[in-house]
């Protein structure tokens, strides 16, 4: 299964209803074994980061089988506007 960008995008959107997602392809040759993503999603709130990860990581749990490399950074919406307002 190839795996892209915008695959896991519509799919952390949909299962988090995540109001923000950047999906970012780090592989060298952009072959979809590397990805850096930023999820902005409401019910992240009260969260503990440990908890948040696990979120993602079980919405993406068959995704990550084929991902070698898997960066993430996980916000809520008041969190996101202190820092894009930094």
């Amino acid at each position: 299964m190839a795996i892209s960008a915008d695959h896991i995008r519509d799919k952390l959107t949909k299962e988090l209803a995540a109001v923000h997602v950047d999906v970012e392809d780090t592989s060298p040759n952009r072959c979809a074994a590397s990805f850096k993503v930023l999820v902005v999603s409401p019910q992240f709130e009260g969260k503990p980061l440990l908890q948040r990860h696990r979120m993602v990581n079980t919405c993406l749990a068959e995704e990550l089988k084929e991902i070698h490399a898997f960066e993430q950074k996980t916000l809520t919406p008041e969190q996101w506007e202190k820092q894009k307002s930094q």
